[in-house]
């Protein structure tokens, strides 16, 4: 691990990178290994709601276990995650998102004309 951040120009090469090793250590391929990765994303999402809950003292009985700071580490796994699902799903992934990334910010912030 390095110290070092991902810039915006590295994120897919990282992805890629990632992508690649789950897809070289994986124990299940094929069809398997892309439902499989779209689930993960249900588990890192609990993992958001887990530490939420947790920064807000709302299980009683665990009182504060979570910092934002392990939120937001929760959400950048869940958005890892999802990528690593799209890349999974498509070798097009950047350019895919790119698109829909656009269409939706011509849906809400475009003029509508």
């Amino acid at each position: 691990m390095t110290d070092q951040a991902t810039s915006p120009d590295t994120l897919w090469t990282d992805i890629d990178a990632l992508w690649a090793w789950l897809e070289a250590n994986a124990p299940v391929t094929g069809h398997d290994a892309l439902l499989l990765r779209i689930l993960k994303l249900s588990e890192e999402v609990g993992e958001v709601s887990e530490a939420v809950i947790g920064v807000t003292g709302q299980n009683l009985r665990k009182g504060i276990t979570h910092s934002w700071d392990d939120v937001q580490a929760e959400l950048c796994d869940v958005v890892i995650t999802a990528l690593i699902a799209l890349r999974t799903l498509t070798p097009d992934a950047r350019e895919v998102f790119a698109r829909h990334l656009a269409r939706v910010a011509e849906r809400s912030l475009g003029t509508g004309t």
